[in-house]
């Protein structure tokens, strides 16, 4: 049995860009993309299109871009398409009247090896909190977020180089085969969900991976190394660690904070002071040891090596990251 799949598309940002192609480039007949509105960004406050807009665009596909979900208006236009699919990768929450709305369901691309890290911000988490394995998850939308039943998934390794955006790139990729597979299956009538409610499930300790704030992104010295690394990996290059460089006298100044590696030992120190030789190293004392700066970014200024940024500053004795 071979299903005529009729796809709606729901996705964002970049990461949903190289699935969208995938099935472009299968053959597969999209009639319709949904993403969100175009909105200004920058100085010159400039309308920006968002990256799967851009891609539809390009391949002169139908674009909707609904403000409201529920509006009664959009609701009618989705359903005049009938659609018997719909895929969702990086999207917000649907309303049930959506999700319920096509024959074969909608299908979603989730970033984790589900039910870990449900929510926001998978592959950010899985950094922070020191994994070596993430992978990716297809399953059927359900009432409650990334709940529904699992229809494939793959392991994916977490190097102790990745950080958050070199992950992501990866997962992209390794998005797109998961994605055609799972279509694959649909397209055959082969799907088959398991339940996320299993015994075994429910034994898990799970990790949740809710959207990150600016409160999440400051670095507390007062933690482990480990900790303090792992948090700058997971938050690499966006929305980026940050702390308050501070001298003895004048106003401290916001300072991101993008690669670093780190020496465990018994230093004496007080966490968040600082030693450097004003040439090329900045460390920051931890709780268990020194904080090895690599690549920074003081607020106003570009991205940066330690070395180019001690060029423009000299570090005294007095000052310590808060």
């Amino acid at each position: 049995m071979n299903r005529e799949l009729r796809i709606v598309y729901m996705g964002t940002p970049e990461f949903a860009v190289g699935p969208l192609r995938a099935i472009i480039d299968a053959g597969y007949n999209v009639i319709a993309v949904i993403t969100a509105a175009d909105k200004p960004a920058g100085r010159g406050q400039k309308i920006q299109y968002s990256p799967v807009k851009e891609y539809a665009l390009k391949h002169d596909l139908k674009i909707m871009q609904p403000t409201n979900l529920k509006n009664p208006d959009f609701v009618e236009e989705l359903a005049s398409l009938q659609a018997n699919l719909h895929v969702v990768v990086a999207f917000r929450m649907l309303p049930e009247i959506v999700w319920q709305m096509p024959e074969f369901g909608t299908l979603n691309l989730h970033a984790s090896l589900l039910p870990q890290y449900r929510g926001a911000a998978p592959i950010n988490h899985a950094i922070i909190n020191g994994e070596t394995e993430t992978g990716l998850t297809t399953f059927f939308i359900e009432k409650e977020i990334d709940t529904g039943d699992i229809i494939l998934s793959k392991k994916l390794p977490i190097e102790p180089s990745d950080d958050a955006g070199m992950l992501h790139d990866k997962m992209m990729s390794a998005g797109c085969t998961l994605m055609l597979e799972t279509l694959d299956l649909i397209r055959q009538g082969k799907e088959k969900g398991q339940s996320q409610n299993a015994d075994s499930v429910e034994q898990l300790i799970l990790h949740p991976a809710p959207k990150i704030f600016k409160k999440d992104c400051k670095i507390n010295w007062d933690t482990s190394c480990r900790q303090i690394h792992n948090l700058v990996r997971g938050l690499s290059p966006f929305p980026g660690a940050f702390s308050t460089l501070i001298p003895k006298e004048g106003i401290g100044k916001q300072v991101k904070i993008f690669k670093t590696s780190y020496l465990l030992k018994e230093t004496g120190e007080t966490p968040g002071d600082i030693s450097t030789n004003n040439k090329n190293t900045l460390s920051v004392y931890a709780k268990d040891g020194i904080i090895q700066i690599e690549e920074l970014q003081m607020e106003g200024k570009k991205r940066m090596t330690v070395p180019e940024f001690l060029r423009g500053i000299t570090i005294s004795s007095d000052f310590r990251f808060e």
